[in-house]
């Protein structure tokens, strides 16, 4: 086994439980109500100055008109009998200048939200792919920037539906096709009996792997609409790993594999059922890619921070692209196609952890093997 195999260490565990602790993220999260008020303050600040020079500009010109229609005997002088008369033209010449002002300015200040508004008909329209400039005041491109990331968002939904939509029609249309093929070779009179039954062989595995692809999917988007696990039991983790290799017992005889167990005995509070599917699909996944007598090592190791489960093969091991790309829905490796699955073991493996404080790693060599590694919180 290479050292990739080797299950983390407790310190390396606790020291990344540290480095979360101070990651930059978080600690950018925990300061956004900070910065959300520090541009309330700025945008609030901007308004009132934009206030004020038009008030301030007002005045201004409407003064210097009324200097100049003074000088030119068009306006008489300012005396105290006068005065009234000229406040008061004084004050409809700053209206008409400070609504002049305030219109263009507005103008010029509302342009980003216009913009923002016929964007958001294009996005309620099913056009994702639209995007806004940022610019103008703080305020102003933290909406925008806040728009952008939500119509990239939706871009990437609306793939990943289409993506779904069409992996699901083609894992659904391969067995029914193949079911089809051979019902209606089933029909010739010139078969054997022998033939006969490899044909209702096939037809059977068909329709099990029909039913075992509809049940992962409405599973998997059971888990994807919850987001936490009320349902919960304290058992032992161990027990259930023995448990969970006994029941595999026969397809392991089947392909002569050795096992190399080592179980701490270890308490856990968990979704009992949930957890079980884990490891039974890490466990057939080992036994599907492993070569006939080769050795597949199960190892539970526990602190007082963390639960480590590691599931080692050595099978045919996987590509940095693959080891990428496994946890996906529907995925399959080109090894993986040869072989009978759907491609949503490991993503349903990848959400009941997520449910259950827990997190999923791989380490492969081709040609090598692979380990997966569940590390649950305590």
């Amino acid at each position: 086994m290479s050292d990739k195999r080797n299950i983390l260490s407790d310190k390396s565990k606790i020291n990344d439980a540290n480095q979360n602790d101070t990651d930059p993220n978080k600690l950018k999260d925990a300061n956004e109500p900070k910065d959300a008020k520090h541009h309330r303050i700025t945008t609030l600040l901007f308004l009132t100055i934009f206030v004020f020079v038009i008030l301030l500009v007002s005045i201004i010109i409407s003064g210097f008109v009324s200097y100049f229609l003074m000088s030119q005997g068009i306006l008489p002088p300012l005396s105290e009998i006068r005065f009234p008369v000229l406040l008061l033209f004084l004050l409809m010449v700053s209206l008409l200048i400070g609504t002049l002002l305030a219109i263009l300015g507005g103008d010029i200040f509302l342009r980003p939200l216009n913009t923002l508004v016929e964007a958001t008909k294009r996005v309620a329209d099913g056009d994702f792919s639209v995007r806004v400039e940022t610019k103008g005041s703080n305020e102003i491109k933290r909406l925008t920037e806040s728009f952008n990331d939500m119509t990239k968002q939706l871009a990437s939904i609306e793939a990943m539906r289409n993506d779904l939509i069409d992996n699901i029609s083609h894992e659904f249309k391969t067995p029914i096709v193949s079911i089809r093929g051979f019902a209606n070779r089933l029909k010739k009179k010139s078969l054997s009996e022998k033939q006969r039954d490899d044909y209702l062989d096939i037809i059977i595995l068909e329709t099990e792997r029909l039913a075992r692809l509809s049940s992962n999917i409405l599973l998997l988007s059971k888990l994807e609409n919850i987001e936490k696990v009320f349902e919960k039991e304290t058992y032992s983790l161990d027990e259930q790993l023995r448990n969970a290799i006994l029941i595999l017992q026969p397809q392991l005889e089947k392909k002569s594999l050795e096992l190399d167990i080592e179980l701490d005995s270890v308490q856990i509070t968990r979704n009992k059922e949930m957890i079980n599917h884990v490891w039974s699909n890490l466990l057939e996944n080992a036994i599907k890619f492993s070569p006939e007598g080769a050795t597949i090592k199960v190892s539970l190791k526990s602190n007082e921070d963390f639960i480590l489960v590691s599931i080692a093969d050595e099978g045919i091991g996987m590509n940095l692209q693959e080891q990428k790309q496994i946890f996906d829905k529907f995925y399959q490796s080109d090894h993986s196609r040869v072989t009978e699955g759907s491609g949503l073991g490991l993503a349903l493996v990848k959400r009941i952890l997520k449910l259950c404080n827990g997190k999923i790693e791989v380490a492969s060599v081709p040609g090598e093997g692979s380990c997966f590694t569940v590390t649950i919180i305590k």
